[in-house]
């Protein structure tokens, strides 16, 4: 069976190449030209094997996606209080107060997703001139598709903070230095940052190639959901798309794995559904169906001190406990989220008389997986779209009913429920707020619509217009790439 592994004597030679550009140029390893075509680092087929496991590894970082990423992506909004004023988990990124030089979030992330992309670019280029290695194109095609799929994800999370919407102008604001290439030194650090629009489409190309070439399927369960397949890019792009407000084609890419009418589940590659109990997504051994794709972790593979999903929500025993819920967010609204919902169970009263989010309980280790899509998620980005597009309708209403039906069977909306497609829209919002809570997405929802990001505590309301809406671009970014320019 194939496990990610912390990195082996030969994913450490490679990743000598890996090093992030976005840092001090004093700090760039300068390697051969003709390192990348080097038969030691893909002389077999087990190592292109062992090098695609590194870039997951790389992806699953603290600082992006072994949790930093999504926690930040709540902490930004209203659902969470912070309870330690702690700078280094994200204080600054709960109160707004950020600024170029932030090293803990605005530098690591943004170090963490270039170091990711680079890997990723590394790898295509010598998988490219190796192919013969294998002497199977079609299977290092598949590879080249999960180092795509990666970048995909690596680039989409950049815009998603430190880029105005794509709603914002139809993508024609600055977006992020698009680097397509290997680097392994500096010569190459300059490069001015591509429009929105220019890194939204060389996301989908991306996925594009992913979704033609990638497996049906993986080995197992566990590597379906710890590796991507065909089906993880098709899913993937409908929250690309949602982003960009391409509702109809949200709609198309989820047609692929979501059928007409409910039971949903995928019809083909692996057989996405939701689960009965959606605790059973957040428990051992995470590998349901409903788990698109997640980062592992095991005790000799953990995301790091002061890292892990359990430290940010969970106190005492549990972990640090630096976020409780905000009784004026989605928790206090017994309308939309009844007591009776199944998804309460992930809230719990502490003994300091404090609620906090349950969602990631595996011990103080930090064991649980980090989810980065699961089919919850589409089938919401799917239900969203419908109603866009064709207003109050069938089968957008039956998608809200088997996210919401799972855990709450008592409520069963119908078309009368809905005076307009805008009301039904306002609706599956509210359950992302419930079924997505914890997992990034809320700050992301108000953005990709263009809506202020709700105040807090004594924290106000960010507006769409002021600067504090996005991060701001990296010091150490503007210091080593002199053609990359700040936010305005």
């Amino acid at each position: 069976m194939l496990t990610y592994k912390k990195y082996s004597v030969l994913v450490v030679m490679l990743l000598a190449l890996m090093l992030p550009y976005a840092c001090q140029k004093d700090k760039l390893t300068t390697a051969p030209n003709n390192s990348l075509s080097d038969a030691t680092a893909f002389s077999t087929p087990d190592r292109f094997v062992s090098l695609v496991n590194g870039l997951y590894d790389a992806m699953k970082s603290g600082a992006f996606y072994g949790s930093r990423y999504m926690v930040y992506g709540d902490i930004r909004a209203e659902e969470f209080l912070n309870e330690t004023t702690n700078g280094v988990t994200g204080f600054g990124v709960w109160n707004h107060t950020l600024i170029e030089s932030s090293i803990n979030d605005v530098n690591n992330l943004w170090n963490a997703a270039y170091y990711t992309i680079n890997s990723c670019n590394i790898f295509i280029e010598g998988a490219t001139v190796n192919k013969a290695v294998v002497n199977d194109d079609a299977k290092v095609n598949a590879y080249i598709g999960e180092a795509r799929l990666i970048r995909a994800i690596c680039y989409h999370s950049l815009l998603s903070l430190y880029c105005r919407p794509y709603a914002d102008g139809s993508g024609s604001n600055l977006g992020v230095p698009l680097r397509l290439r290997a680097e392994t030194g500096p010569s190459n650090n300059d490069l001015a940052r591509s429009t929105v629009a220019e890194v939204y489409a060389q996301i989908l190309d991306d996925l594009n190639f992913a979704e033609q070439n990638l497996l049906a399927t993986q080995a197992n369960a566990l590597l379906n959901t710890t590796r991507a397949h065909k089906n993880t890019a098709i899913a993937y792009k409908t929250r690309v798309l949602l982003n960009m407000q391409r509702y109809a084609d949200v709609i198309t890419e989820a047609n692929k794995i979501v059928p007409a009418t409910a039971p949903f589940k995928a019809a083909t590659g692996v057989a996405h559904e939701l689960q009965a109990n959606v605790k059973n997504t957040f428990s051992a051994p995470y590998t349901t169906t409903e788990s698109i794709l997640s980062m592992p972790f095991t005790s000799n593979d953990l995301p790091g001190t002061q890292n892990g999903l359990g430290s940010y929500y969970n106190p005492g025993p549990r972990g640090i406990g630096d976020y409780s819920f905000n009784k004026a967010g989605i928790i206090g609204d017994s309308v939309n989220f009844k007591v009776g919902d199944a998804r309460r169970q992930f809230v719990f009263l502490n003994t300091n008389s404090k609620w906090y989010l349950n969602k990631f309980p595996a011990g103080a280790e930090h064991l649980d997986y980090a989810p980065i899509i699961r089919y919850g998620e589409v089938l919401l980005n799917l239900a969203e779209a419908e109603a866009r597009v064709n207003g109050v309708n069938d089968r957008a209403i039956a998608l809200l009913n088997a996210i919401h039906g799972r855990s709450d069977a008592a409520t069963v909306f119908v078309t009368a429920d809905f005076a307009a497609g805008s009301d039904l829209v306002d609706k599956i919002l509210i359950e992302r707020r419930i079924e997505l809570l914890g997992e990034g997405f809320r700050s992301q929802d108000c953005m990709r619509l263009l809506v202020p990001i709700p105040g807090k505590a004594n924290v106000a309301a960010v507006l769409p217009s002021v600067r504090e809406y996005i991060w701001p671009i990296p010091a150490g970014e503007l210091a080593a790439n002199k053609l990359c320019v700040p936010n305005p």
